[in-house]
């Protein structure tokens, strides 16, 4: 049986827009989602009723998108699935913090940069607010920002650690793994444990949160979708 704490891993944009990311939240009924600009995610309850997913439909409006992560259920009539990804959820069991005196804090001057890396290695969704959620850190190279990494939900007792990503024209160094590593430096200082969702696709990042102490928990879906607008039936 699963405790309490380790439960809430099972519908993670919910719990953290219930809590530390409240002030994030644009809610409507038991239906939340992030502003557009900062994540695409929306959340519902664990067992959502018709009505949630019509309070969720509030919150898209159509002809845009926004990206939920279940376990596997479809959503119900009247919305419209984009794209699906099949991600691996893991959480850090044997993992220790190690500090990287190379990190540097990134803010929000360093945006366009994080962005043009974000565009050339594709980690996962990061927007012009992205950063707002958590702590950032990056390794420059000659002046150029090479490789990041930062935390992304974050909810009683654990943080997660997202847009992990490196140009590849300086991976195969290990930085990837030193700045995975000082973040996790930091969410232990808070008393919290770190965790992830990688592509399941991904077989090498997987290997390397594996070596890293990270463990695969569930499997896990993220479906991108919007709502279908109310046809008008009358004549």
């Amino acid at each position: 049986m699963l405790s309490t704490d380790e439960a809430l891993l099972d519908n993670p944009v919910y719990a953290a827009l219930s809590g530390a990311h409240a002030r994030f939240a644009q809610v409507r009924g038991r239906a939340s989602r992030y502003p557009v600009d900062v994540a695409p995610f929306f959340a519902l309850p664990s067992q959502p009723s018709a009505g949630d997913w019509q309070d969720a439909a509030g919150l898209v409006i159509p002809g845009t998108y926004a990206a939920v992560l279940h376990s596997g259920a479809e959503g119900p009539p009247g919305w419209k699935t984009i794209r699906v990804f099949d991600v691996v959820q893991m959480i850090g069991e044997r993992v220790t913090g190690v500090d990287c005196p190379q990190a540097i804090s990134l803010g929000a001057v360093d945006v366009p940069e994080m962005l043009e890396l974000v565009a050339e290695t594709e980690p996962g969704p990061f927007l012009n607010r992205t950063i707002e959620l958590g702590d950032y850190l990056g390794l420059r190279c000659d002046g150029a920002l090479v490789a990041m990494a930062g935390e992304r939900l974050r909810f009683d007792g654990w943080t997660e650690i997202s847009g992990v990503c490196t140009m590849p024209t300086h991976r195969g160094h290990g930085l990837a793994s030193r700045l995975v590593g000082a973040l996790i430096a930091g969410i232990e200082l808070r008393s919290q444990r770190s965790f992830l969702h990688v592509l399941s696709a991904n077989t090498s990042a997987i290997r390397l949160y594996e070596e890293l102490g990270f463990r695969a928990r569930r499997s896990a879906t993220i479906t991108v979708m919007t709502p279908e607008p109310l046809r008008n039936t009358q004549k």
